[in-house]
């Protein structure tokens, strides 16, 4: 069994910074090229940070519980409020979108809103991941809030 030195606390802790800094790095320039109107904002506290951002029709939100591998990103984005008319019919056609064109994205419900979310944990997380992450909510939830409005708003 190997003792931890001092030195070797110390780089843990560089890692750690650096990978902090990583994550939130990327997810910020994600988040600055898909904000055209400069709306973004975030929140950072013990539990992590939530950054919220406009996107054509819509707000979408990023949240980072934590840096460790068991923490998640989720990134979700509302787009219709509940209840709406002809509600069997909409969550039919939420339920074949999902199947076939949400991607790693997928429609929910959580406070009375339908929401198009993803998230995954933080292990072996790729830039590339997390850009496709908030890039496919923003697009989905912006191109669907309208017609979903439209079609079923109350």
């Amino acid at each position: 069994m190997a003792l931890e030195t001092p030195s070797d606390a110390i780089a843990d802790q560089i890692v750690d910074d650096e990978t902090a800094n990583n994550l939130v790095g990327v997810i910020e320039t994600v988040i600055a090229s898909l904000d055209s109107e400069n709306t973004a904002m975030v929140n950072r506290s013990e539990a992590g940070h939530v950054w919220k951002f406009k996107y054509g029709t819509i707000e979408v939100f990023v949240q980072l519980t934590g840096l460790g591998d068991e923490d998640t990103l989720t990134v979700w984005s509302a787009v219709l409020k509940l209840p709406v008319k002809n509600e069997p019919k909409l969550m039919r056609q939420l339920l074949e979108r999902n199947w076939s064109s949400t991607l790693e994205a997928r429609f929910g419900i959580v406070n009375d809103e339908i929401v198009v979310v993803t998230n995954r944990s933080l292990a072996d997380l790729s830039p590339g991941e997390i850009s496709r992450a908030i890039t496919i909510v923003a697009t989905i939830a912006d191109e669907s809030d309208e017609p979903l409005q439209e079609e079923f708003g109350a």
